[in-house]
């Protein structure tokens, strides 16, 4: 049986992308932060690793390079790295810490595929009224967390991803569409100013949204993409 190693296996994503391994018969091996001084020894004998960093690490090239050089002592011959759509956007620290860990991984000598979804449809509650600090109007390409777990095992175990970078969203819409498909109202509301990263973010969300196209997604999984519809 294969065994891909997830690290960051037991945040939300990894759960998504251990359940679509396990669907094709793969085994996840799921690894969190207590596993990270022995990684090597964690992901031994494993065909290939699928990299998730801690969501706003303040050092996501340092954490990326670190679980590089644990998976290359390890032998681990490829690799999936979990980025975002849009990078590289001086606007957004976070994204630009995801823009330079690309780039190790780009040139780490691994057999590597980035994948950069948009921002997940699960991070909106669509049960009552949805309010957030952006217009309400904006344009996103927003990503099902399955669909993305699918993806994932899909460019792990199928040849013909090795070196290929996707965007990945199930559907094109605004807060608003999804409000009003849900039958809740949506309203913007003022930055609570949580987190400099975050308030930088949401201003830009405010200003251009987060656009990102379907078509890979779907090209990926067939046409049965859970969230498709824009």
């Amino acid at each position: 049986m294969t065994r891909i190693a997830v690290l960051g296996g037991h945040g939300k994503t990894g759960r998504a992308v251990a359940a679509a391994l396990v669907a094709r018969g793969a085994e996840p091996v799921g690894l969190g932060r207590a596993d990270w001084p022995d990684l090597a020894a964690a992901v031994a004998g494993c065909d290939a690793a699928y990299l998730v960093a801690p969501n706003l690490h303040p050092d996501e090239p340092g954490y990326v390079a670190t679980a590089l050089d644990a998976l290359r002592a390890a032998g681990v011959p490829r690799i999936g790295y979990h980025s975002v759509a849009s990078p590289y956007c001086p606007e957004l620290p976070h994204h630009l810490g995801k823009a330079r860990a690309e780039d190790l991984v780009r040139r780490s000598g691994f057999a590597w595929t980035v994948l950069q979804p948009g921002a997940y449809l699960q991070n909106l509650d669509l049960t009552g009224p949805v309010r957030v600090p952006y217009d309400v109007h904006a344009v996103f390409g927003f990503a099902d967390l399955a669909d993305v777990g699918a993806a994932a095992a899909t460019v792990l175990l199928e040849d013909g991803h090795v070196g290929a970078t996707y965007e990945l969203a199930s559907r094109t819409a605004t807060v608003a569409e999804l409000a009003a498909e849900a039958g809740v109202v949506a309203e913007q509301v003022e930055d609570p100013g949580t987190h400099p990263w975050l308030s930088a973010m949401f201003g830009y969300y405010d200003r251009h949204g987060l656009p990102v196209g379907t078509l890979p997604l779907r090209a990926l999984l067939g046409t049965g993409a859970a969230g498709s519809g824009g």
